[in-house]
């Protein structure tokens, strides 16, 4: 599969509320962004993997924006359990309480036939 139907097939994949990373069959290590080739030892041989989706938030920050364009949101950065980071949203709290290790979870939200993963603080009052 070349790299735009990799991307293709993850689009595809969230879009159908599924969140997947890909494992290297040759060094066994994780991968996510999806690629063609593993960026740990290049091998070609890469498959999906559906993950936990539990990790620890890495880094977050605060995007300013006015409430009639949303308000604030948080832009948080997730290490995986499984060894990848990724950056993604803190959904299930205001954006000055997400915090550097916090427990998190992750999610698919599909809105108008598009997914995202977004992640929710594990243990937190929505």
């Amino acid at each position: 599969m070349n790299e735009q139907g990799v991307l293709a097939f993850h689009q595809q994949a969230l879009a159908a509320g599924r969140f997947l990373i890909q494992r290297c069959t040759s060094c066994s290590r994780y991968v996510y962004y999806p690629r063609e080739i593993c960026p740990h030892c290049g091998s070609a041989a890469l498959e999906w993997h559906t993950p936990a989706g539990t990790g620890t938030v890495y880094a977050v920050t605060t995007v300013r924006r006015k409430p009639a364009d949303g308000g604030d949101l948080n832009v948080s950065v997730i290490d995986l359990d499984e060894g990848v980071r990724l950056m993604s949203r803190v959904s299930n709290l205001a954006p000055a309480q997400v915090r550097i290790g916090q427990r998190v979870k992750a999610r698919v939200e599909v809105k108008e036939g598009s997914g995202i993963v977004l992640f929710e603080v594990q243990g937190a009052a929505t």
